[in-house]
């Protein structure tokens, strides 16, 4: 038999090795000799404590062989979720989510409340409902639903009167106007602009220029679009992002639109008034298309100069990445400020494309992860079109 060129036999047949030994899960007797590593370790990982074989399954029930290494752990399950999405295609996802369900008594954990209760409900607990709730029978929904809405309503009572606070200073110095009425000066900024005019021998500054506080204005002064990936490595994000959605879209000084992609785009702004329909309007999982969410999102600007887009994404495109660039140059160009989140969460910066991460801070977009704490932070700093308090990565 002739080999074509370029074709390396050994190749082939470490590669046939290499599925086999997933598919057999290693041990003594799984015959293939071959040792795994890196991205398959983890591949390996991830199956194992799906289909491992075990004592007894981590749920105490009896009658199978299998089990899984996750236990009654919500952020566990919520990290292997995770793990599935970044190793598998999406319909592989999808089978082995029913088969969680089913092997490791999920449905149990989603549907018995002293077992909920034993779990804190955090946002990894959300993330995982929100990831299996096409799985879940009806009568689990609206368990589900209680326990969402418990983290939500701690999480905005947590962050919304700061953010408030914080962005209500911020539009109101972005406001600013050049002849204010004697109580709208703000004497601080007003000071510094005439310390020239500092006059020693009567010890006082002359303000020739005085610098103040737009009125309180019913009008809306600033719009503020949340594109958000809602691929399943982003769950923390998507669940603080509609926290954070929720709490802007309350101000009438802003209008908040919020759009969550992943290959489809899907505007939810009309669910915003309560943050829980936005989350169960997600899909977590499937792929990734920037550039689409960007053009939606760039279609519904009407006033550029007064339009802040925060983009919460791991990079990870799908779609077609030299024009999702030249959407947000466009976009930069056109007096838009562009925001770009890695993450908004308290676990720091996920897995994420690198390069695209690089294009976006040559276009003057800097792309990092930002906590819950310091997001009012960076929209005041947005709004107010000043450098963004980008976290040391050290």
């Amino acid at each position: 038999m002739t080999v074509g060129e370029g074709y390396d036999v050994t190749d082939a047949v470490q590669e046939r090795l290499r599925r086999w030994r997933l598919v057999l899960g290693g041990g003594p007797a799984d015959g293939t000799g071959c040792a795994l590593s890196g991205r398959d370790t983890a591949m390996d990982a991830a199956l194992a404590a799906l289909y491992g074989k075990g004592d007894k399954p981590p749920t105490g029930r009896t009658g199978r062989d299998r089990s899984a290494g996750l236990g009654g752990s919500a952020p566990s399950v919520a990290r292997w979720l995770g793990d599935i999405r970044t190793y598998f295609p999406s319909s592989v996802v999808q089978v082995m989510q029913r088969d969680a369900i089913d092997r490791l008594g999920l449905a149990t954990l989603l549907l018995e409340p002293e077992m909920l209760e034993a779990v804190e409900a955090d946002v990894h607990l959300v993330g995982t409902l929100l990831s299996l709730n096409k799985a879940m029978p009806e009568t689990t929904k609206e368990t589900a639903r209680a326990v969402v809405r418990k983290v939500v309503e701690d999480l905005e009572k947590r962050l919304a009167t700061r953010t408030r606070a914080t962005l209500t200073g911020a539009l109101d110095r972005s406001a600013r106007v050049s002849r204010p009425r004697h109580h709208d000066i703000d004497w601080n900024r007003t000071i510094s602009a005439n310390l020239k005019n500092y006059l020693p021998e009567y010890r006082t500054v002359v303000p020739e220029r005085l610098i103040g506080y737009g009125r309180a204005s019913q009008s809306v002064k600033k719009e503020v679009v949340l594109c958000v990936d809602q691929s399943g490595s982003m769950a923390a994000s998507v669940v603080y992002a509609s926290v954070f959605g929720a709490v802007l879209a309350s101000m009438r000084s802003v209008s908040t639109r919020l759009v969550v992609f992943d290959t489809a785009v899907v505007d939810l702004t009309d669910q915003l008034d309560d943050p829980v329909d936005v989350l169960f309007g997600t899909q977590l999982g499937g792929g990734t298309d920037i550039n689409r969410a960007l053009a939606y999102c760039q279609s519904r600007i009407t006033r550029p100069a007064e339009t802040v887009v925060v983009l919460i994404s791991d990079l990870y495109e799908g779609g077609i990445r030299d024009e999702m660039l030249k959407r947000v140059a466009a976009m930069k160009a056109s007096g838009v400020q562009f925001v770009t989140l890695l993450a908004l969460s308290d676990e720091g910066a996920p897995a994420y494309d690198r390069e695209h991460a690089a294009a976006l801070a040559a276009l003057g977009a800097p792309a990092f992860a930002c906590t819950p704490d310091l997001f009012p932070e960076v929209m005041a700093a947005a709004i107010e079109k000043r450098p963004l308090p980008i976290p040391d990565a050290g």
